[in-house]
């Protein structure tokens, strides 16, 4: 048995953390907060974080114009933002976008280099430094390397990671995510599975990932009745920022699989939320993947207490009306742009551009 296994990340988890460890703050002497313009806000995130850099009497400023799905565009906007103020290190608040954006802005603070350059990954200055604090259960990406662009000029998401993206603290206060609306709530909670069940079958999984994951679909599934019937307590927003927290630190050890792959273009050029797009296509990836992976499909379906993948697929579909229809072209443009991730290469079973484009004829019925 070999493998390696590395969480940098200081992680403090619960409630009230932020002002209980208000002296993990002190990485600079001016802070930047990278948000967007209405989770930090609404979840009382903000109102913490600038009652602690004001005790500890560090210097802050605001740049809240992150977008859905950051773009090149809106990251640099950031990077010159952050240096024009003098910032030497970023507090990240919000869902994925902001905290994907803030290390995107980190790096171009402290390297010379365009920001299409980004996603070549050499980079040789450190980045200023990252508090993450997330708002939503969903990413994990207070605790990984990545960060998950939009590149308009290539149709879809691509990321980037280095040693030097991985927050230095990540403050993850379930409490945060009490304002989220329900549908938003289920969204976010599938993509934190997404990332826990496309760790389990990536072909760089290991026994110890394996574990983390599998805590992490058992705490989901604590909490799938609950969310069936929007049921949403302070119980179950807790267990799902745990759940999404390891699906974070799964999924910084193994990457993801086809399922983000096919994805990508569904938030890209159909509007749907990055969970939403891995949860439609969520029962056919696993059907394609049993024949590689019994054991492990048997062991994901058991600890949800489903008896078939048909079974997984209806709960997966949870408020949603019905699938959007693809056309031959879309399907076959949307799987040539699949094959183009990174991830779709870690699927266990390997596929080709025309097991994808078939993948997204049957889940989208393509040809209509």
């Amino acid at each position: 048995m070999k493998f390696k296994f590395n969480m940098p990340v200081n992680l403090k988890f619960g409630s009230g953390v932020i002002k209980d460890n208000s002296e993990d703050f002190k990485l600079g002497r001016k802070a930047l907060l990278v948000t967007g313009k209405n989770s930090a806000r609404l979840s009382g995130a903000l109102d913490d974080i600038l009652d602690v850099l004001t005790d500890q009497k560090i210097s802050f400023d605001i740049f809240d114009k992150v977008e859905n799905n950051p773009n090149l565009d809106n990251v640099a906007m950031g990077a010159v933002y952050a240096k024009e103020c003098g910032a030497d290190f970023i507090v990240a608040v919000g869902g994925g976008s902001p905290l994907d954006a803030a290390k995107a802005i980190a790096a171009l603070c402290t390297n010379d280099i365009e920001p299409i350059e980004l996603l070549g990954k050499k980079f040789e200055n450190p980045f200023i430094p990252i508090i993450a604090v997330p708002t939503t259960s969903g990413t994990g990406s207070e605790v990984t390397p990545y960060s998950v662009l939009t590149i308009p000029s290539m149709k879809t998401k691509k990321s980037f990671t280095s040693p030097w993206s991985f927050p230095k603290v990540a403050f993850a206060d379930p409490r945060y995510t009490y304002s989220l609306p329900y549908l938003k709530t289920v969204d976010t909670a599938f993509d934190a599975f997404s990332h826990l069940m496309e760790s389990y079958y990536s072909l760089r999984s290991t026994p110890l990932n394996d574990a983390v994951a599998l805590e992490g679909i058992k705490v989901f599934a604590e909490c799938k009745g609950d969310i069936t019937i929007g049921n949403i307590t302070e119980d179950v927003r807790e267990k799902l920022m745990y759940a999404s927290c390891l699906g974070g630190i799964a999924i910084s050890h193994t990457g993801t699989t086809l399922m983000h792959s096919m994805g990508y273009s569904l938030t890209y050029f159909k509007g749907i939320s990055h969970g939403r797009s891995n949860a439609m296509i969520l029962a056919e990836y696993m059907r394609l993947n049993k024949s590689e992976l019994p054991e492990k499909t048997e062991k994901v379906l058991e600890l949800l207490g489903f008896d078939s993948i048909d079974e997984a697929g209806s709960y997966f579909s949870l408020g949603l009306d019905e699938n959007p229809v693809l056309s031959d072209e879309e399907c076959r443009t949307y799987a040539n742009l699949a094959m183009g991730q990174g991830s779709a290469k870690l699927n266990p079973k390997s596929v080709n551009e025309d097991d994808v484009c078939d993948l997204y004829r049957i889940i989208f019925g393509g040809g209509q």
